[in-house]
């Protein structure tokens, strides 16, 4: 059943949402600060690393760094597209609306918790890779894991910053969802190597959520979006 992968993970996002908040109600602010510490540096290395795998090549006994004229342009180039669109104001204005239609007005975290947590279970190639294996073959592995991923990672969220982080599962259910829907039409253009570069800028994009969550920094990411699609076209 094409989409059954998508619908698996929307409900483990929903599922881990709904834990973390009765757990989080259940502890001390003081220890809901350390674990949100401790998941804004799990955020940081899970960036770091893929970045890393990605833009490291081991040759002749020694590192050397790839794809950089890639990563300067695609973010550079995202960007630019992005300040145009404005889409961090765009997600940010749609996280309003989901605020007061739920009933969450009174909720001062509701939004950044809304935006963080959609912003790092969207981006990713398991998103796109997964979706289009769903879409064409019916293979719902790569979203089954993702799935498993994705609850873990909005239980901790939903723990430390509120109900905003169960409403992921929105821009995760229609962005998946568009892409098994167009998947025969997409996926001769998504190849290994635009794979790899949409990896390689998605894990700076998820080590930019790492920053914001630790440094409390104001990183329009939501802007950098367009730089995904830069990379995975950049070949």
């Amino acid at each position: 059943m094409p989409g059954l992968g998508t619908i698996v993970n929307v409900i483990a996002i929903i599922a881990g949402g709904i834990i973390g908040v009765l757990f989080g109600s259940r502890i001390p602010q003081r220890v809901q600060d350390t674990i949100q510490e401790g998941n804004a540096v799990a955020v940081l290395f899970i960036g770091i690393g893929g970045t890393l795998q990605r833009m490291l090549v081991f040759e002749d006994g020694s590192f050397s760094a790839t794809g950089t004229m890639m990563m300067i342009f695609s973010l550079a180039i995202g960007a630019v597209i992005g300040e145009i669109l404005n889409l961090d104001r765009r997600m940010k204005q749609f996280g309003e609306w989901l605020k007061l239609k739920t009933g969450n007005a009174k909720d001062a975290e509701f939004v950044d918790a809304f935006v963080t947590t959609s912003l790092t279970v969207c981006i990713g190639a398991m998103a796109i890779v997964g979706s289009i294996q769903d879409g064409i073959h019916g293979d719902h592995s790569v979203l089954f894991a993702k799935a498993v991923l994705d609850m873990l990672i909005v239980m901790v969220f939903a723990t430390t910053k509120g109900k905003g982080s169960i409403f992921a599962a929105l821009p995760v259910g229609i962005f998946q969802g568009s892409v098994t829907l167009l998947a025969a039409l997409i996926s001769p253009y998504i190849t290994e190597t635009a794979i790899s570069n949409l990896s390689y800028v998605g894990s700076i994009l998820i080590f930019c959520v790492g920053v914001n969550l630790l440094f409390n920094r104001g990183i329009r990411i939501a802007n950098l979006l367009p730089s995904l699609l830069i990379a995975a076209f950049w070949h």
